[in-house]
C-alpha cells in the first residue's frame, strides 16, 4: 500500500473510528427497534436496510423514511443518529485539514510523487546530489544539452528555487539525505536509464558515503565527487568513485599549465567551459615572486604550484604555516602596511585566496593602488558575488563551483575529451595556439559542443555498413560536410580519433575512417544534429560522400538499392542514381 495512504489512515484514525461507531450504532439501533406499516403490523428493517438508510442518512443526503414510515422511537434515535453523524463528519474533516497541512505527510505525498516522475522516465538520467552552486551550474548545462537528471538535496529552499531556474525539462527532485541509501534507490540509482552519479554536497563525509553507496548498489554506474581536500579525494578513489574534483588542486594544475604554456590553459579552459562561455584572451601569469595571502586549502596549493616551478612566494596569513623554507607575514593583507612587509612593491603577482570575498576583493584592490603592474589572482568563494568581481576585472579568477562543474561536464560528454586534455598538457604553447587558430576558424570562439562518435553498427549504421566494402572510402573531412550542401561544411572539427592502432589529436580531415573507430567532435548543436543523419542515412551518405543524391523514401530505397544475386539464377543488379543538380 502507499505510504502516503498508511499515514493518513494512521492520522485520521481517530474520527474514522467514531464514524464507524455512529454507523455501528444506527444500524443496531435501527433493527433492533420495531416499527409499524400500513397496516398496523409490526415489523423490523433488515440489515442492509438500516445500511441503505444510515448511508443516505448519517451521510447528510437525505432521502425520505423506507420501506415504511418511522413510529416515534424510530425516529428519535435517527435523531440522535444524525447530530452524532454530524459531529463524527466535522471532527473528519477538521482532522483531515490538520492532516494536509503537516509537513510531514506533504513531505510524505511529496516523496510518492517524486518516485513515480522518476519511474516514469525512459531515457538516459544523471543523479545529481546536493543542488548548490555547483549542482546548479551542472544541472543548466546538462539542460543545455538535452540530458535528463534527478536532483536530491537537504534543503527545502533549494529544491523550491529548481522550480524557479529556466529549464527546458520537469526536473525530479527531492528533499532528503543523499547518505540514505533507499533515498538514491528512489531517485533512480538503480534504475536502468541511470548514466552516472554526481555527488557535489559540500560535506565531504556525505560525499564518500553516496560513493560507498553507489558501488555497493549498482557498481555499473559511474560516480563523480566533489572533494575539498587531498585526503578526502584519495579515501573516496580507493572506495571506487571515478572521478573525484579538488576545486583548490583543480586550479593549481591550471595556474601551473598558464604559467608554463598560456596557450594550453586557454584551449584547456575554453574547451571545458560551461554552455555560453566564449574564448578568452590569451592569460600569462609572470614569473617571478609571487605574495599568497591566506594559507588554507586553497593557498597551500597554490604554494604547492608556485614552488614545483621553482618560483618565490610570500605568504600572508593571520597564523604561521610553519614553512620553514618561506617567508611568512602575519596578517590579512587588506592593508597597505602588510602587503609592504611582503614585498608588494616588486612582487609579480599576488593571489587573494581567503574564504571571504570581501577580504580577498580588498587585497586585490590595495594591491593594485601600490603596484599597478602587479598581476592579480582572485578566489571567488560565492558565484553571486560575480557582478564584483567583473567590475574587478581580476586576470585571473577562481570559482571553484565554476572547476568543479567543467570537471563534471568534461567527463560527462565523454571520456574521450580527457584523452584529449591530457595530450594539450603534453604539448608546447606554439601548438596550443595553432589548434586554437583552428578550431576557432571552425566554430567560433563560443565554447563548443563536445561529443563523440563511434564507428559502428549501432551509432553509425550507414557509414558503418558502407566501410565494409572494398570500394567505399569515407574520410574525416566527409563527417563535416553539410548534408542539404556537401560544398558547404559543418561547424565542427575532430579534436581526436581513436582506434586499435593508436590515437591521432587533431587529425587531418583527409585522415580515413576504418570501423570501429571513434572520433571526438567539437562544434554547434546544430552540426551534431546534421552529422547525425549523415551517419545513419543511407542516401544522405552517399550524397556528402559521393554526391549520389537519391529520393529518400524507404520503398525507394528498397527498389534503388543493388538487389543480392542469387546463386543459380544469374539475377543482374539494379543500380539507380542521379546526380544533384548545381
Amino acid at each position: 500500500m502507499n505510504n502516503a495512504v498508511l499515514v493518513a489512515l494512521r492520522r485520521l484514525r481517530a474520527p474514522i473510528v467514531l464514524l464507524v461507531m455512529v454507523f455501528a450504532s444506527g444500524i443496531v439501533g435501527l433493527v433492533l427497534i420495531p416499527g409499524t406499516d400500513a397496516a398496523g403490523q409490526p415489523w423490523r428493517m433488515t440489515i442492509f436496510e438500516a445500511l441503505y438508510f444510515m448511508s443516505y442518512t448519517a451521510s447528510t443526503i437525505g432521502f425520505g423514511e423506507i420501506p415504511q414510515a418511522f413510529n416515534t422511537a424510530q425516529r428519535v434515535w435517527v435523531t440522535i443518529v444524525i447530530y452524532a453523524s454530524v459531529i463524527g463528519w466535522a471532527y473528519m474533516l477538521a482532522s483531515l485539514l490538520t492532516l494536509l497541512q503537516d509537513r510531514g505527510f506533504r513531505n510524505v505525498l511529496e516523496a510518492g510523487r517524486f518516485r513515480r516522475q522518476v519511474h516514469a522516465l525512459r531515457e538516459p538520467l544523471y543523479l545529481i546530489c546536493g543542488f548548490g552552486e555547483t549542482g546548479a551550474l551542472v544541472g543548466r548545462a546538462l539542460d543545455v544539452l538535452g540530458l535528463r537528471f534527478v536532483v536530491i538535496d537537504l534543503s527545502e529552499e533549494r529544491i523550491q528555487e529548481l522550480d524557479l531556474l529556466d529549464l527546458a525539462q520537469d526536473v525530479p527532485a527531492m528533499v532528503g539525505n543523499a547518505r540514505l541509501p533507499e533515498n538514491l534507490v528512489a531517485a533512480g540509482l538503480t534504475h536502468p536509464e541511470c548514466r552516472g552519479v554526481l555527488t557535489l554536497t559540500n560535506d565531504d563525509q556525505a560525499n564518500l558515503a553516496v560513493a560507498i553507496a553507489v558501488r555497493l548498489l549498482n557498481p555499473a554506474v559511474p560516480v563523480l565527487a566533489r572533494a575539498m581536500s587531498r585526503e578526502a579525494a584519495a579515501n573516496m578513489i580507493s572506495f571506487g568513485a571515478d572521478y573525484v574534483v579538488n576545486p583548490f588542486a583543480k586550479f593549481g594544475e591550471y595556474l601551473t599549465i598558464a604559467i608554463q604554456s598560456p596557450g594550453s590553459y586557454r584551449l584547456f579552459s575554453w574547451l571545458t567551459g560551461l554552455p555560453g562561455t566564449t574564448l578568452r584572451p590569451e592569460t600569462a601569469p609572470p614569473r617571478g615572486r609571487w605574495i599568497v595571502c591566506g594559507y588554507g586549502r586553497f593557498g597551500a596549493e597554490v604554494v604547492r604550484a608556485f614552488r614545483g616551478l621553482d618560483l618565490d612566494v610570500t605568504i600572508i596569513d593571520p597564523v604561521e604555516p610553519g614553512l620553514d623554507d618561506l617567508r611568512f607575514v602575519r596578517g590579512f593583507g587588506t592593508d597597505a602596511a602588510t602587503l609592504d612587509l611582503a614585498g608588494v612593491r616588486d612582487a609579480a603577482g599576488i593571489v587573494a585566496g581567503t574564504d571571504d570575498d570581501v577580504i580577498n576583493l580588498s587585497i586585490a584592490v590595495t594591491a593594485r593602488e601600490i603596484n599597478a603592474g602587479i598581476f592579480t589572482v582572485v578566489r571567488q568563494n560565492l558565484r553571486t558575488n560575480h557582478a564584483l568581481f567583473d567590475a574587478y576585472d581580476a586576470d585571473m579568477t577562481m570559482v571553484s563551483s565554476e572547476i568543479i562543474a567543467n570537471g563534471c561536464l568534461a567527463l560527462l560528454q565523454t571520456p574521450l575529451l580527457g584523452q584529449f586534455l591530457e595530450a594539450v598538457k603534453r604539448e608546447d604553447d606554439a601548438w596550443a595556439d595553432r589548434a586554437i587558430e583552428r578550431l576557432e576558424a571552425a566554430i567560433g570562439v563560443e565554447a563548443p559542443d563536445i561529443w563523440r562518435v563511434a564507428i559502428n553498427a549501432a551509432d553509425a549504421s550507414a557509414c558503418h555498413e558502407a566501410l565494409g566494402r572494398a570500394d567505399y572510402t569515407i574520410t574525416l573531412g566527409d563527417l563535416c560536410r553539410d548534408p542539404s550542401n556537401r560544398q558547404r561544411t559543418l561547424p565542427c572539427a575532430p579534436l581526436l580519433l581513436s582506434r586499435a592502432t593508436g590515437t591521432l589529436v587533431l587529425p587531418d580531415l583527409e585522415v580515413p575512417l576504418q570501423r570501429d573507430d571513434e572520433v571526438l567532435f567539437a562544434g554547434r548543436p546544430g552540426a551534431r544534429r546534421a552529422q547525425r543523419t549523415l551517419l545513419r542515412n543511407i542516401n544522405v551518405r552517399d550524397y556528402a560522400v559521393r554526391g549520389i543524391d537519391l529520393p529518400g523514401g524507404w520503398i525507394w530505397q528498397r527498389v534503388t538499392r543493388p538487389s543480392v544475386t542469387i546463386s543459380g539464377l544469374g539475377m543482374p543488379s539494379r543500380t539507380s542514381s542521379r546526380r544533384r543538380s548545381p
